[in-house]
C-alpha cells in the first residue's frame, strides 16, 4: 500500500509517498508522475521520508521520470531520503542519478540558486504566460516557390517544379518531394515542410507514410521539388516560450501574443508545441495532369472537394508534439503580389507542421534549438499538416525571424 499525496512546495510540485514502493504500487505512482510531466512540471520533489520499503519496481519509477525529465532538462529530487531506502539505492548504484535534500530548507536554498534568469521580459495576457529571450539575430529574407495557378484544375506538370538544393533554405512549407526522377516523385508529392533543415513530406496518396530526410543526412546534390511554397533564412529575432494556465491556447492567439514583439511586417515562424488538439488539413490526392478532375471543375467544386482534401471537422492528435514553419505577414498591402497568394484567404498567416508522437518538452527557450534536434532524430513523425488557427496548443516554443524583401 502507497499513500501518494501531491502539493506545492516552494515553487515546485512536492509527492509524498508513504508506505511500500513495490510491484503492487509502482504502476499507479508511475501513472502519477507522468500526469505531472504531461502536465508542464519539470522539477519533482518526491518525499521518501515516510516510505518504510523500496524495490527494484519503485526504484524503476523513479529512475524512468529522471530520465523523462533530463531530456527536458529537469529533474526528480529526493527529500528526507530513510537510511533503509538510502541502502537500497546505494546497493543498486542509483546514488549518482539523483540530488538528495534532508529537509525543506535545502531545497529552498536550491531553488534560489537556480533563479538565475536570462528572460528580458515575462508577459502575462489571458491566461497565457509568455517568456522571451531577445535573440537579436539579423533578418532573413522570404522566398515564393512556385506557383498556386495550376492547383485548383490539378494542371500541374514537370514545367511547373521549382527544384531547391538541400541546405538553400532553413526554413519552408508547401506541396514538395524528393527524388531524381520526375516520373517517380511525381507520385509522392505531398504537404511538407521545412524545419531548421529537416524536411519532412507526407504524401497525398491512400496509406500515406511521411517520408524526411534530416539535415544531418542530406547528401551532395539532393534537391528538393516544389509545385508551390515557400522558404525563408534568418536568425532568430527571439524565442517566445509560452504556457496556458487554461489548459490550451489557439494558434490565432498565440501567434498575436508572441509577434507583438517585434515590428517587421513579415515574419518567419518555428513552431515546437505541445497539441490540445490540431485543426489541420492535407490533400488526399496530387494535383498533377494525370488526376485533373473528370468533370471539367475545380478540386475545390462542392462535387470535387471531399475527394480532394482531408478537411477537419473535430480536433485531433491531442498531447502529440507538433513542429512547424510557417510565415506571418500583417499587412499584406506592403508585400509584394506574389506573397499575397502564398496566404490562405482570410487569415494573415501559413503553418505546415510535422507530427510526432508524444513526449515532454523543455520550458527553456534556451534550449529551443537542442530541441527541434532532439525531436527530430528521436520522436516518431506520423503526419504533416497545414495548420488552420483553432488548432490549440498548451505550451511551447516559438522561434521569430524578421523578414524583409
Amino acid at each position: 500500500m502507497l499513500d501518494v499525496t501531491v502539493s506545492e512546495d516552494s515553487g515546485f510540485k512536492r509527492v509524498a509517498l508513504k508506505g511500500r514502493m513495490d510491484g503492487m504500487s509502482s504502476p499507479d505512482l508511475e501513472r502519477r508522475l507522468e500526469e505531472l510531466i504531461r502536465g508542464g512540471e519539470r522539477v519533482l520533489v518526491v518525499d521518501l521520508g515516510a516510505v518504510s520499503f523500496i524495490s527494484s519496481a519503485g526504484l524503476r519509477v523513479l529512475l524512468l521520470a529522471q530520465k523523462s525529465l533530463g531530456k527536458v532538462h529537469g529533474e526528480v529530487l529526493l527529500l528526507r531520503v530513510p537510511d533503509v531506502v538510502l541502502g537500497i539505492l546505494r546497493a543498486s548504484g542509483m546514488l549518482d542519478y539523483f540530488r538528495f535534500f534532508a529537509d525543506e530548507a535545502a531545497i529552498c536554498t536550491h531553488a534560489a540558486k537556480g533563479t538565475a534568469s536570462t528572460w528580458i521580459e515575462t508577459l502575462e495576457a489571458d491566461g497565457v504566460s509568455i517568456r522571451w529571450l531577445d535573440r537579436g539575430g539579423a533578418p532573413g529574407s522570404l522566398k515564393v516557390l512556385g506557383s498556386l495557378e495550376p492547383l485548383a484544375l490539378a494542371a500541374y506538370t514537370e514545367r511547373d517544379v521549382v527544384s531547391v538544393r538541400a541546405g538553400e533554405l532553413r526554413f519552408g512549407a508547401g506541396f514538395a518531394a524528393m527524388g531524381e526522377r520526375y516520373e517517380e516523385y511525381s507520385l509522392v508529392f505531398g504537404e511538407s515542410v521545412l524545419v531548421d533543415g529537416h524536411f519532412y513530406c507526407y504524401p497525398a496518396v491512400r496509406h500515406a507514410a511521411v517520408d524526411f530526410m534530416l539535415a544531418t543526412e542530406q547528401g551532395a546534390g539532393l534537391e528538393y521539388r516544389f509545385l508551390h511554397g515557400f522558404g525563408f533564412t534568418g536568425e532568430y529575432r527571439g524565442i517566445a516560450a509560452f504556457e496556458s494556465a487554461e489548459g490550451f491556447i489557439d494558434l490565432n492567439r498565440l501567434i498575436g501574443l508572441a509577434c507583438d514583439r517585434v515590428q517587421a511586417n513579415a515574419l518567419g515562424l518555428v513552431l515546437l508545441a505541445e497539441s490540445k488538439g490540431l485543426w489541420g488539413m492535407h490533400m488526399k490526392r496530387i494535383p498533377t495532369t494525370e488526376n485533373t478532375p473528370g468533370d471539367g471543375g475545380e478540386i475545390f467544386d462542392a462535387s470535387n472537394f471531399a475527394a480532394w482534401m482531408n478537411f477537419p471537422v473535430e480536433p485531433a492528435d491531442a498531447d502529440c508534439i507538433v513542429m512547424g514553419a510557417g510565415i506571418v505577414i500583417r499587412d499584406r498591402e506592403l508585400e509584394r503580389s506574389e506573397v499575397h497568394r502564398i496566404l490562405p484567404s482570410g487569415s494573415n498567416f501559413h503553418i505546415h507542421a510535422a507530427v510526432f508522437s508524444r513526449e515532454p518538452l523543455s520550458k527553456n527557450p534556451e534550449s529551443f534549438e537542442a530541441e527541434l534536434k532532439r525531436a527530430a532524430t528521436e520522436l516518431e513523425v506520423f503526419k504533416v499538416q497545414h495548420l488552420l488557427g483553432r488548432s490549440c496548443f498548451s505550451r511551447g516554443m516559438l522561434g521569430i525571424i524578421e523578414l524583409k524583401g
